[in-house]
């Protein structure tokens, strides 16, 4: 019961600072955050062309987060938590000590999302035994020619088998995880959502629809998606902007940081070549980077001008005519 109030009371505090500083223009942060991504590992098996891992366009160093990390973490965040989420870039279920890391969350209301290609029989079993809330698990096609234009070295068959073997673990173990299919809308695959609703159907899955991120200068004539509702982008000026009018508040930095595997704390999970690091849990504790001098300085460069900011510029804050959940 105390565990529920201070989780509840974090969030009221969180929340007002977070009105207050919209309001006024500047920032104020009470409370911790009632939800974290972390990065178990940015390395991935897939080559996806438009993820900073998957294109090699990555600056930061790659590698795996250490169990003692991850456990600093977890006691100092999680009487505040209500969500985490275990994946940032990268594929979380690389990581050797993934089963070992999901245990340390129980408790909690953790996510992850996975590229599907590590859902063996016994890998759902524990999956569906955890204790994980939900799984988003990636299909980007109803076919092996759709679904590899853009997960490139991936396998149809072999998340399609993946996604039976998660579902049925679930079922078999009356689990309370939620399956969820994360279909990425795209040029190649828009013809096939309705085959992917009906597929999600079948397993008794929930589906997911998310508008495609570009990062390379040449993907959007490549990969957005015909049908305009299904794109998070306009064509202004012969110029790709965001369907969104950017407003100088972003709740992602009062309410969802991320931790990257090796320590650095980020504003948001669109920072995701670290070029804003408001501090390193190797040598500070996280409420100190939390309330501290860098953090508050970024707060301010948004709320008096989030345009400036380039991470910014991809951001679905605010995100408006888009079809789906995206």
């Amino acid at each position: 019961m105390r565990k529920s109030l201070v989780k509840k009371i974090n969030a009221i505090n969180t929340g007002y600072s977070f009105l207050v500083s919209s309001l006024t223009g500047a920032p104020v942060t009470s409370g911790m955050p009632p939800a974290v991504s972390v990065e178990l590992t940015n390395r991935c098996n897939l080559n996806c062309p438009e993820c900073m891992t998957g294109s090699g366009d990555m600056s930061r160093d790659s590698g795996f987060m250490s169990e003692d990390l991850f456990g600093k973490i977890i006691n100092e965040l999680a009487p505040y938590l209500y969500n985490i989420n275990l994946y940032f870039q990268g594929e979380p279920m690389l990581h050797p000590g993934f089963f070992s890391m999901l245990k340390k969350c129980r408790g909690l209301n953790s996510l992850v999302s996975t590229n599907g290609h590590f859902l063996s029989a016994e890998n759902s079993e524990k999956l569906a035994l955890s204790g994980l809330r939900m799984l988003l698990v990636s299909l980007d096609g109803m076919d092996e020619a759709t679904y590899s234009a853009y997960r490139v070295n991936g396998s149809f068959s072999e998340v399609i088998k993946g996604i039976r073997n998660v579902t049925d673990a679930v079922r078999r173990n009356q689990s309370e995880l939620k399956v969820v299919i994360q279909f990425l809308v795209n040029r190649f695959n828009e013809h096939q959502v309705a085959e992917a609703r009906k597929f999600a159907r079948e397993v008794r899955a929930d589906l997911r629809l998310k508008s495609m991120q570009i990062i390379s200068r040449n993907g959007f004539k490549k990969w957005l998606p015909s049908h305009k509702g299904y794109s998070r982008y306009d064509i202004k000026c012969k110029e790709y902007t965001l369907k969104s009018s950017l407003p100088d508040r972003c709740a992602r930095l009062w309410f969802n940081p991320v931790i990257t595997w090796n320590g650095l704390v980020l504003p948001c999970c669109f920072d995701k070549n670290a070029s804003h690091i408001m501090g390193d849990l190797n040598e500070e504790s996280f409420r100190d980077i939390w309330t501290g001098p860098r953090f508050k300085l970024f707060r301010w460069s948004v709320l008096k001008g989030r345009k400036m900011n380039e991470i910014c510029l991809n951001c679905t804050s605010g995100l408006r005519g888009v079809r789906g959940d995206l």
